[in-house]
């Protein structure tokens, strides 16, 4: 009778504590991680669509972790794994919306095993090495917190013989041992694969009604591909080739221009600097009658750009000037045609003395957010659009035989890629493998390697994502890390 006293009492104590550690109110965490969301937002990096693309999903997973905290009663709490991409901050300013630099940015990974708002969003600025002084003066009712470190909040400090004696479980010690618990891919699909299912097994009609619209459309105004910028869901996709139905139907005269092109669903309107059509997701059908239109002009500046890429290899001994989508910020035509344009009429200033067809073979993207030139494991240039034509012309000599040999290693990379990919598909019966932008070749081939090591029931049928974090999506798709344990 005692004991069940003292348990009494304990667990009223620590209800009270918990309470008071839950004084941050949601509108005062959001306040409080205002430094946070200006450094990740994904605005930021409209220049960078793979990092651009890590924050959207982080950004969505920490909202939704968020909105738990202030559920009233929410007991399960499972460690969520973050990473981020944040942008640096420069030394010597004061003023926090120009404290940013736009020459680059670090990754920080952080897992979320909170309680509480406090201690989240104390958590969620250290690990991204952001003050955390302007968060006491929100929170007058909780105790000060040190290094964001989540302890349980008391008043009385219990000596640890008190648990070993009357059998209680230690609350310090079990959260210690729940920080320690690392989330495992058998594990994680143990858990979320009957939600995943139930979501698959609802999404198939729209899938099939979405694989027949793209399949008419394709046919009726014989494009060579309809593709979407950002991972929609599946009934946004069905009604976005509803409404380029609709159009369709009601001025057919407007695309007659569109055959052997490809329609991208973006969130602008224009035509790409891959030469794709862009219909924005935000626009009526007047805007996209518009550019349908204007696609004779959109062709003739296309010859344009094309000619002044061929200009400017001749300049840099034939190296071929490339735009890639899955590298490269969506830019429009005329975006890209000023950059080739200023980059071009430099050049021809310069005069730099390359060999005609000395560099051959070769491959450079131009970007307009970096100051200094580099070579991708892919094996093209990423030369900036600012760069020194001298420092260009060294940089180039000194690379130019690791560029060869890294465009040698992508295709075979490329291949094995592939075949990594069909082996995996086959082997877990998945009916679908991919994975995001923002996830590498190496990365891909480490993660297939690693998952054909494993036997996994559970994948049978499934549409399986390679990604950063785990998720399950609205429509049934299982994302995974590609650096799972």
């Amino acid at each position: 009778t005692f004991y069940y006293f003292i348990r009494l009492c304990l667990e009223k104590i620590l209800l009270q504590c918990i309470l008071q550690s839950r004084t941050l109110s949601g509108a005062d965490a959001i306040n409080a991680l205002r430094p946070f969301y200006f450094a990740v937002h994904p605005d930021f990096f409209g220049q960078h669509p793979k990092e651009r693309e890590v924050n959207e999903n982080s950004l969505k997973r920490l909202n939704g972790y968020l909105e738990n905290l202030q559920k009233p009663g929410f007991r399960s709490f499972k460690p969520t794994p973050l990473t981020f991409y944040v942008r640096e901050r420069e030394p010597n300013s004061s003023n926090v919306q120009e404290s940013f630099s736009a020459s680059g940015f670090r990754a920080v990974s952080f897992t979320l095993h909170t309680r509480d708002l406090l201690s989240t969003v104390l958590d969620i600025l250290n690990s991204c090495s952001l003050s955390t002084e302007h968060v006491q003066s929100l929170n007058v009712n909780s105790q000060p917190h040190k290094e964001a470190k989540s302890t349980v909040n008391r008043p009385i400090k219990w000596d640890k013989t008190y648990y070993s004696f009357t059998g209680f479980k230690d609350p310090e010690e079990e959260l210690e041992q729940a920080q320690r618990v690392e989330t495992t891919l058998i594990s994680w699909l143990d858990y979320n694969e009957a939600s995943a299912v139930k979501k698959l097994k609802k999404s198939l009609p729209l899938r099939k009604e979405l694989e027949r619209l793209k399949f008419e459309l394709s046919h009726q105004l014989q494009l060579s591909d309809i593709r979407w910028q950002r991972s929609w869901g599946i009934a946004h996709r069905c009604s976005q080739l509803h409404s380029l139905g609709r159009l369709v139907q009601q001025r057919p005269e407007v695309l007659k221009n569109v055959k052997g092109r490809t329609v991208v669903f973006t969130d602008r309107s224009g035509m790409s600097a891959a030469g794709h059509i862009m219909l924005g997701t935000m626009d009526v059908h007047h805007h996209w009658t518009k550019i349908f239109e204007r696609l004779p002009n959109y062709y003739k500046l296309q010859k344009r750009l094309l000619f002044l890429e061929d200009r400017i290899s001749q300049l840099l001994g034939g190296i071929q000037v490339i735009y890639v989508e899955e590298l490269q910020p969506l830019l429009t035509l005329e975006e890209y045609y000023e950059t080739l344009d200023s980059f071009y009429n430099k050049l021809r200033d310069s005069r730099l003395p390359f060999h005609p067809r000395s560099l051959r073979g070769l491959q450079m993207i131009l970007e307009s957010d970096r100051y200094a030139p580099s070579l991708h494991e892919f094996g093209h240039f990423m030369i900036p659009t600012v760069c020194d034509p001298a420092t260009l012309q060294w940089f180039i000599f000194a690379k130019a035989q690791e560029a060869r040999e890294n465009l040698k290693r992508k295709e075979e990379m490329m291949i094995s890629e592939k075949e990594l990919i069909d082996t995996s598909t086959e082997k877990f019966s998945l009916d679908r493998l991919y994975k995001e932008p923002s996830v590498s070749s190496a990365q891909m081939i480490d993660c297939c390697k690693r998952l054909l090591e494993e036997s996994l029931p559970y994948l049978q049928g499934m549409h399986l994502c390679i990604s950063h974090f785990y998720s399950v999506l609205h429509d049934g798709d299982l994302c995974i890390p590609w650096n799972w344990k």
